[in-house]
């Protein structure tokens, strides 16, 4: 395996597509101890180097690279050992993927988008159009856009003919502009008491989860977003009815989420769609 991936990366790369390679469960490795928490300054995009020389697949997307000589390395060979597959990045290439993750955004995809070459992924599909764009996730129930400053699983060269990016998809990551100029606020915590009394049997117990759930989002080197989200999903989902979460306890969660790059109205969002998927 780790020589069909290896091959496979350096058969890319040969292409001008940068690679790195993915561990189990499609994430990114971790940063090395040098640069853990971004230390060393990291890495802010492929096209001009950052402050950071590091040899090892570290920064996520950012990571990906051309060069056979950084791809055979020793310090990638730690990697490419225990890797589950080859991931590259997308805007690099010039390529943006719709990433569908189940079958009725598959459906939404074939009524409402131009048809463009497909790949079959474990759960969906990737649409794979011409041109680069900003990468956002969860922009409707499950898709994904991933092309710059993101990485996508490279699953073979897909079926069909490339289409231009379509205004359709650009149109996809704009947001509505807010109607009020103030600063949206964080929504408050469901009161003690919405659904009885609380089941926990100690504050300890919150206290270690919202620890747990701060550490999540500020480990995460890619896909924010969809980190943030899935985090606020989790929490409250715990302890969103019986009434445990205060204000402060959410001021951390916003906080966490606004070192990894986060805004206020990104972090409103998320938690109030954690909240609506959960009948909250």
């Amino acid at each position: 395996m780790t020589a069909t991936l290896l091959n496979a990366a350096l058969s890319l790369a040969a292409s001008g597509v940068a690679v790195l390679p993915l561990r189990a469960g499609k994430g990114p490795f971790g940063n090395c101890r040098t640069c853990a928490r971004n230390v060393c300054g990291g890495r802010p995009n492929m096209k001009t180097p950052g402050p950071c020389a590091c040899t090892y697949p570290c920064h996520a997307w950012a990571a990906a690279t051309t060069d056979p000589q950084t791809i055979n390395s020793p310090q990638w060979a730690t990697a490419w050992r225990t890797a589950a597959a080859v991931a590259y990045h997308p805007g690099g290439a010039g390529v943006t993927v719709v990433d569908l993750d189940n079958a009725a955004a598959i459906a939404w995809a074939r009524a409402t988008l131009p048809v463009t070459r497909t790949l079959a992924t474990t759960r969906g599909e990737h649409w794979i159009y011409q041109g680069a764009m900003q990468s956002v996730n969860a922009v409707r129930l499950g898709v994904d856009i991933k092309s710059l400053m993101a990485y996508a699983r490279w699953l073979g060269p897909g079926t069909g003919a490339t289409a231009a990016l379509p205004a359709v998809v650009r149109a996809l990551a704009v947001k509505e502009p807010s109607t009020d100029r103030r600063a949206p606020r964080a929504p408050m915590a469901p009161t003690r008491g919405q659904s009885g009394a609380c089941p926990h049997r100690t504050p300890a117990y919150l206290d270690r989860g919202l620890a747990m759930a701060v550490q999540r989002i500020t480990d995460a080197g890619s896909a924010v977003h969809a980190t943030v989200y899935r985090t606020f999903l989790a929490v409250l989902s715990t302890h969103g009815r019986c009434g445990c979460l205060t204000d402060t306890h959410v001021t951390r969660l916003f906080t966490a989420a606004q070192a990894k790059g986060e805004t206020v109205r990104h972090c409103t969002d998320a938690w109030t769609n954690a909240r609506t998927a959960l009948g909250l």
